[in-house]
């Protein structure tokens, strides 16, 4: 690997580039890498890339979910748990079972069973891809929760599936009964799993001497231990991740101090930045070793199979959102749903065009074993792989591309929030000025007088409240603002380069500070 050492820097600096040009020309990021990574495959002397998918599985694949957690809505989960549910288990269970019966009856050579496999492989849309697009266009907080959601769940029911149609595949059995006890077993316990590893960290947060640096340390070894632990005992690894990370993100504030928190999601999200990237690029590099195993395949004939497998699940997908929907209409008159009103044709319809598969996919394909227990290949092992390949590539170019216009086009209304997200976050504002403003009345008023800087602060505290001002030229005042904070830093550098005697981990403190000034007003603009 050392000999490549160069090549990869490269990778790793063309990513970078190129996911700063997808921001620029407002392209999903995604979509870049691949076709890169397809162009550089075709250059002669490039290394040959191949993916191990034990790499993605135990290395890509628990971060990005832990990451996933961390960052999702525990509250909007709950909200939207009927439709990310049945997103994230019964419409991928559909979509498998779609791509069997189209495998079976117009793919000559292919049993139910492979059929399954395939629909197993094929079956989980990509959260990165439509995650990266979606940052691009306003959607309503419902439609993101629900996206969101069903990703940190849908990998796991897939490679359920793909378990099972595996075993199918190779022995020529399968007994419904052991598979629907092992199913119940990788859910619960999978879950269970989790949540006790997690409540072990949690523990070590708060009774080991820890700081900023090894509470990061610990948080990136934890979905490692969930993954690695629930894997050894046949449960779904995936699961594991996902309901140890929610469980530590919603406690996160009970064992991180404020510090830590600040830096452990600045370094995840570069940390998992990287990762996207890598996986995406890596795509596009794999394609030859990917047509080399076609063999004697035609592969005009296999972009066909791959083709309609593509458009079978585009159209199951959009099915499902429309048979989501109705469902919901009628259920709201036997049980209380999260809203009863019908979201017309547009939801469903981004909800089915946001099927983008990716690298888990990818990685599943290549994790079929080269050849059965008596030694004979695995029957369409390469043809599986090719056909996944085109539905990645498919699904990122043809979906990735048009979702943006059609999200623009189509203008979904946000019923949930009708006040602006200035208006609201500066109601809170003020919300949290007058609870300071009580707290030290009520606890400290004999405090003030002899603490000037306390006094200080009421004062701040009654001014925010008094003044409308920095709502009305909120735009003028910033600039003003983030001026006075650069002359700030300058002072501090100039200071920094003049007294040589100075500490300069002070200065570097004070420039922090700056820094996470500026960002507030980012925050608020």
């Amino acid at each position: 690997m050392l000999e490549n050492f160069e090549f990869y820097l490269f990778l790793v600096l063309l990513i970078t580039m190129l996911i700063m040009l997808a921001k620029k020309i407002q392209v999903a990021y995604p979509v870049l890498l691949v076709l890169a990574g397809l162009v550089i495959s075709f250059i002669p002397g490039v290394p040959p890339i191949k993916i191990e998918p034990e790499l993605i599985f135990i290395i890509f694949l628990p971060p990005l979910l832990y990451e996933a957690a961390w960052s999702t809505s525990w509250k909007e989960l709950w909200r939207w748990r009927r439709i990310i549910f049945s997103f994230a288990f019964v419409v991928v269970f559909f979509t498998a079972l779609s791509v069997a019966v189209f495998a079976n009856y117009f793919i000559p050579g292919f049993s139910l069973a492979l059929g399954f496999l395939l629909g197993g492989i094929v079956s989980p849309p990509d959260a990165v891809s439509a995650g990266a697009i979606l940052k691009f266009v306003k959607v309503p907080k419902r439609l993101a929760s629900i996206l969101e959601g069903e990703s940190l769940l849908n990998d796991a029911s897939s490679l359920i599936i793909f378990r099972f149609a595996m075993i199918a595949a190779a022995t020529g059995q399968y007994v419904w009964y052991q598979a629907a006890g092992s199913f119940i077993w990788m859910c619960v316990g999978g879950v269970g799993i989790g949540l006790t590893i997690a409540y072990v960290f949690l523990k070590m947060h708060k009774l080991l001497p820890t700081d900023s640096n090894t509470d990061i340390l610990l948080t990136f070894i934890a979905p490692f231990s969930m993954y690695l632990v629930a894997e050894q005992l046949h449960a779904s690894g995936v699961l594991a991740v996902v309901s140890g990370g929610l469980f530590l993100s919603y406690r996160s504030h009970d064992f991180l101090s404020s510090a830590s928190r600040i830096r452990t999601v600045t370094v995840w999200e570069s940390f998992c930045f990287l990762l996207n990237g890598i996986v995406f690029m890596l795509i596009g590099l794999d394609l030859p070793e990917i047509v080399s195993g076609l063999g004697d395949t035609n592969i005009s004939t296999a972009i066909g199979y791959g083709v309609a497998v593509t458009i079978v699940l585009i159209l199951v997908r959009v099915f499902a959102g429309y048979a989501a929907v109705i469902t919901t209409l009628i259920m709201r008159n036997f049980i209380t749903v999260a809203d009863a009103q019908s979201p017309g044709w547009q939801t469903p319809m981004i909800i089915g065009w946001t099927g983008m598969r990716g690298v888990v996919s990818l990685a599943a394909a290549l994790s079929i074993p080269l050849t059965l227990a008596d030694g004979s290949p695995f029957p369409q092992r390469n043809l599986i792989l090719f056909i996944t390949f085109v539905v990645i590539l498919l699904t990122l170019l043809v979906q990735g591309l048009t979702l943006p216009f059609i999200l623009r086009k189509i203008k979904l209304i946000d019923r949930d929030f009708v006040r602006s997200e200035k208006e609201i976050d500066y109601e809170i504002q003020n919300r949290l000025a007058q609870v300071a403003v009580d707290k030290i009345r009520n606890d400290y008023a004999d405090k003030v007088e002899s603490f000037p800087t306390l006094k200080d602060q009421l004062q701040k505290y009654e001014n925010q409240l008094r003044s409308s001002e920095i709502i009305i030229n909120y735009t003028e005042y910033r600039k003003i603002y983030i001026d006075i904070l650069e002359t700030q830093r300058i002072w501090l550098i100039n200071k920094n380069r003049e007294e040589l005697l100075l500490d300069e981990e002070i200065i570097r403190k004070h420039l922090r500070l700056l820094d996470l000034q500026e960002e507030r007003l980012n925050m608020r603009s």
